[in-house]
């Protein structure tokens, strides 16, 4: 399931600089790993949702590259959305 309108403002809030930030990396990692908790209920009842696990893997994908960036760019912002959204590293 995608995430709502609602949903999409509240990490923007809570993540960005301002409430139309959607910008920087850590707005674009939390509404990628808020996507991706969403979608991961769905192929673990649905197994044979090829299509849907390959967007999955894109998606996991396109999060990599957005904090190594990050990483690269301010380690300790890095940290803290690591931190933040619980992804292990």
């Amino acid at each position: 399931m995608p995430i709502t309108k609602e949903q999409k403002a509240e990490i923007i809030k809570k993540f960005g600089k301002t409430e139309t930030d959607t910008g920087t990396p850590e707005v674009q990692i939390a509404i990628l790993t808020a996507h991706l908790n969403s979608l991961s209920p769905h192929l673990d009842t649905h197994k044979k949702d090829h299509h849907g696990r390959l967007g999955l893997l894109k998606l996991v994908g396109k999060r990599r590259r957005l904090l190594d960036y990050l990483m690269k760019k301010d380690i300790n912002r890095y940290r803290k959305i690591i931190q933040e959204l619980e992804i292990r590293k």
